[in-house]
């Protein structure tokens, strides 16, 4: 007989995912708008994508990947680095750190985002339909914005930023969902069911 003790660790830690979604979503929002034709490149956008869209989702990434949660680790930690690759893109030829990328470049590099999403979004079958319409609209959004790269149609530009505003809507709304339906106990903001 063994005297040796079994322990059970209970996760206290909070939910990261409200803090990731919403990150991404505010981000994405803001940024579409640019695409959408309501206002120019700024500032204001680049420093949402280093601060909040980038840094504060690889800080989710890095607390669901402490909660065992493969797939939201590897989501919010990707979208982080996607975000500040996509500052640096912007940023980095204005420091003279290399040219600016190539339409056909930029094409190439949002639709890799577009399939790596796709697949991701395969992984949300498994969880809600919320989770689902983030993934499935963002996989649309990279796949529209990299046709855009290839063709001069302002019509379609404000098309794909009407889309990638709707996109970051849905992740702001399935975050603060996450937020309000713990604080209260109950389903207040619907997330569509969960796969068993």
């Amino acid at each position: 007989m063994s005297d040796a003790a079994t322990y059970e660790i209970k996760d206290t830690t909070a939910n990261p995912a409200p803090l990731g979604l919403l990150a991404f979503g505010m981000t994405t929002v803001l940024l579409n708008f640019h695409n959408a034709g309501v206002y120019e490149l700024s500032t204001m956008i680049l420093a949402m994508g280093i601060f909040y869209g980038g840094l504060a989702q690889i800080i989710a990434g890095i607390m669901e990947w402490k909660k065992n949660n493969t797939f939201g680790a590897t989501a919010f930690s990707s979208y982080g680095f996607f975000w500040l690759s996509l500052v640096g893109l912007i940023v980095f030829p204005k420091m003279g750190w290399g040219d600016v990328p190539s339409k056909t470049g930029m094409s190439y590099y949002l639709t890799i985002w577009g399939i790596f999403t796709l697949l991701m979004f395969i992984g949300t079958f498994r969880l809600s339909r919320a989770l689902q319409f983030v993934f499935g609209s963002l996989a649309l959004l990279f796949f529209l914005l990299a046709a855009g790269e290839t063709m001069e149609s302002p019509a379609f530009s404000h098309f794909t930023g009407i889309e990638g505003i709707i996109c970051g809507l849905s992740a702001m709304y399935t975050g603060i969902a996450h937020v309000l339906n713990e604080l209260y106990g109950k389903v207040l903001l619907p997330l569509g069911p969960m796969k068993k």
